[in-house]
């Protein structure tokens, strides 16, 4: 298996931000993370400032969670943002419609926001949870959305956990829409009727394969993110990458 950049989705330790914003990022580059994937602003910074502050720390903004009337409203603003952080990606976290209309409308929205971001150099991803797992007419709704957008302008940020919970393989997904995932949020799930969230290679998730499909499908970057912890977020997030060094995916 290929050794992969590890980012981190700041979501993981929204609340330790929420109280030492600074001190949070300098934990996350000491652990060993070489990146982050904001989930929110950026501390009361300018954007040019929290720039700086990353690069002393060795630490690259690869993506932005921006929700997509933010991307469609001020693409621009996004754009600039964006460029100013370096960074490579541009993700939309969400979006839940209710027929498969909205699937159809959702896609060609991305599809302009994307394209407008490709001239930029920026790549825009979706990120599914469980809900674009739900079928309309026969077809899941995160395939509505791909195969409705062109495979230029819209690629696909894969949540194995939420593909999982969905009733999916994530390297199953991850193969069919190979060239087209170039981030992975690697989130993992406990056993049992059950099931929350778990360290990555703490849980019941296939790694192997997942690792494996990454490589054939040329997955660029691996993001960790636990949406809930049993134990402190930033103790999680080095269990998590402790395990990813131990899979030999992480450097």
């Amino acid at each position: 298996m290929l050794t992969k950049p590890i980012a981190l989705q700041t979501f993981t330790v929204r609340d330790d931000i929420a109280r030492d914003f600074k001190g949070t990022i300098e934990q996350i580059a000491k652990i060993g993370y070489d990146g982050i994937e904001l989930g929110g602003d950026t501390g009361g910074m300018a954007p040019a400032e929290f720039r700086k502050f990353l690069d002393g720390l060795g630490l690259k903004c690869m993506s932005w969670h921006a929700p997509i009337e933010s991307l469609s409203g001020d693409t621009q603003a996004v754009i600039d943002f964006a460029k100013t952080l370096g960074m490579e990606f541009v993700g939309c976290p969400y979006f839940a419609g209710q027929r498969a209309g909205d699937y159809y409308e959702a896609a060609k929205t991305l599809e302009k926001v994307g394209a407008k971001l490709k001239d930029a150099g920026i790549k825009l991803v979706y990120h599914n949870h469980v809900h674009e797992f739900t079928k309309f007419d026969g077809h899941y709704a995160i395939d509505i959305i791909l195969a409705n957008s062109k495979h230029d302008c819209v690629g696909w940020e894969l949540d194995t956990y939420w593909v999982k919970i969905g009733g999916e393989e994530p390297q199953d997904f991850i193969r069919k829409y190979a060239g087209r995932v170039p981030l992975l949020h690697l989130k993992d799930r406990t056993a049992g009727p059950n099931p929350t969230f778990a360290e990555v290679g703490a849980g019941t998730l296939n790694w192997t394969d997942i690792f494996s499909a990454a490589d054939e499908a040329g997955t660029e970057w691996y993001i960790v993110e636990q949406d809930t912890c049993q134990r402190p977020p930033l103790e999680s997030a080095r269990i998590s990458l402790d395990n990813l060094k131990k899979m030999g995916v992480a450097r």
